[in-house]
C-alpha cells in the first residue's frame, strides 16, 4: 500500500480559497495578510493537517534547529513564580551540549491565539508546553499538525494522545493531609490550586480523599491560582470563615509561604496554632521561619524526562505518559 501524501501548500491554498502566496504569508505569519483570508487558511491548515517542509525552511533558515517551550501564562505568572524558573532551567540543562536552540513562547491563559499561529507556522521541530489550562487549545493544533509535543504536568483536556510527565499530584495531597491528620489536626483547610488545571483538581481531590478516609469534615476549601497573592487572601478568607481551624494543606510553596505571613500577621503562631503543609519543596519552603514542611514535586526530573521523550518523538519513536512518585518533606511548620 503506498504511503498516505502529505498535504502540500497547494492543498492548503485551495482548501481556502486563496492563492498559494497569501497561504504562505499565512504560514510566515505576514501581518498583511487580511483577517478572513488569514481565518480560512488556518483553518484549512487545521482540517487538512499541514505542516511546512522544515528540511526546506532550513536552507534558508539555519536556526531551524529548535524546540518552543511553551507557557500559556501571563509573563508576570512565569517570572514570578520559582516552578517555571525551575522547569526552564532543567529543560535547557537537559539540551546543553545538543544544537537544539530552546526559544520561549509564552500567552495568556485562554488567549493562545498567537501561540497556535507560532505552532503551525512551523517554525520549530517540537514543543514541551508547561502548565495547561482548560480554555487552552494549544493541545488541538499540536494534534491537527502532528509536531512533536510533550507537556509537562498532565493536560485538563485529558488523553489527548499527547505524552505528559507529571508528579502524582492527588497522592500528594493525600500524603499532606495524612500528615496533619497523624499530628492530631482536626479542623484541616486547604488553599487549592487553579481548578481549571489538572494539578489543582488532583491535589484538591487527594486532601479530599485522605480526609473522608478519617471521617473529617472537608468544609473549609478556599481558591487560590498558585500566586503569592492568592495564598494571602485565601488564608484570611479561612480565618474569617473558622477560627478554629488548626491546619491548612496550601497546593503551592509560593502560596503557602504567603499563608504563613498572613497566619503570622494575625497573630496566629505556626505550627502552634495552625500547621502549615505546602507542594513543591521550592527553595523558598527552606527560607521561612519556622520551615516549611511541603511535598516534593520534582520539578526539574520532570523536565529532564519531558526533553528525553521529545526527543526521542523528534526521532520517530514512541512515548507515552510518565507519572513520578512523590513524598513528604517534613520540617517545623507543622
Amino acid at each position: 500500500m503506498a504511503a498516505k501524501r502529505l498535504p502540500t501548500l497547494e492543498d492548503v491554498a485551495a482548501q481556502a480559497g486563496v492563492s498559494r502566496a497569501t497561504a504562505s504569508r499565512v504560514v510566515n505569519t505576514d501581518p498583511r495578510v487580511g483577517r478572513l483570508a488569514r481565518e480560512s487558511v488556518e483553518a484549512a491548515i487545521a482540517e487538512l493537517g499541514y505542516r511546512p517542509n522544515r528540511n526546506a525552511r532550513s536552507l534558508v533558515r539555519p536556526e531551524a534547529d529548535s524546540i518552543a517551550v511553551v507557557v500559556p501564562e501571563a509573563e508576570d505568572r512565569v517570572f514570578a513564580d520559582p516552578f517555571f524558573a525551575s522547569t526552564l532551567g532543567a529543560i535547557t540543562q537537559a539540551l546543553s551540549d545538543s544544537p537544539v536552540q530552546v526559544l520561549l513562547a509564552m500567552g495568556q491563559p485562554g488567549q493562545s491565539q498567537k501561540i497556535e499561529r507560532y505552532l503551525r507556522g512551523g517554525y520549530t521541530d517540537g514543543a514541551i508546553v508547561v502548565s495547561h489550562h482548560k480554555d487552552d487549545h494549544i493541545w488541538q493544533v499540536l494534534q491537527a499538525t502532528k509536531l512533536p509535543a510533550v507537556y509537562v504536568g498532565r493536560p485538563y483536556a485529558g488523553d489527548v494522545g499527547i505524552p505528559y510527565v507529571d508528579v502524582d499530584n492527588r497522592a500528594g495531597g493525600a500524603l499532606a493531609a495524612q500528615h496533619l491528620i497523624d499530628a492530631g489536626r482536626r479542623r484541616i483547610a486547604t488553599i487549592t490550586g487553579p481548578m481549571d488545571m489538572a494539578a489543582g483538581e488532583d491535589r484538591l481531590a487527594g486532601w479530599g480523599q485522605a480526609l473522608s478516609a478519617a471521617g473529617l469534615a472537608d468544609d473549609l476549601v478556599e481558591q487560590g491560582d498558585f500566586s503569592a497573592e492568592s495564598g494571602t487572601s485565601a488564608m484570611l478568607r479561612l480565618l474569617q470563615r473558622e477560627p478554629a481551624l488548626d491546619a491548612v494543606f496550601v497546593a503551592s510553596d509560593l502560596m503557602a509561604v504567603s499563608a504563613m505571613h498572613a497566619l503570622q500577621g494575625a497573630g496566629v503562631r505556626v505550627p502552634e496554632e495552625v500547621a502549615v503543609v505546602g507542594f513543591d519543596d521550592s527553595q523558598a519552603a527552606q527560607l521561612t521561619r519556622p520551615p516549611l514542611t511541603t511535598v516534593l514535586n520534582p520539578v526539574a526530573e520532570m523536565a529532564t524526562r519531558a526533553v528525553s521523550m521529545l526527543l526521542r518523538l523528534m526521532n520517530d519513536d514512541d512515548a507515552g505518559p510518565l507519572i513520578l512518585p512523590t513524598e513528604l518533606i517534613e520540617r517545623e511548620s507543622s
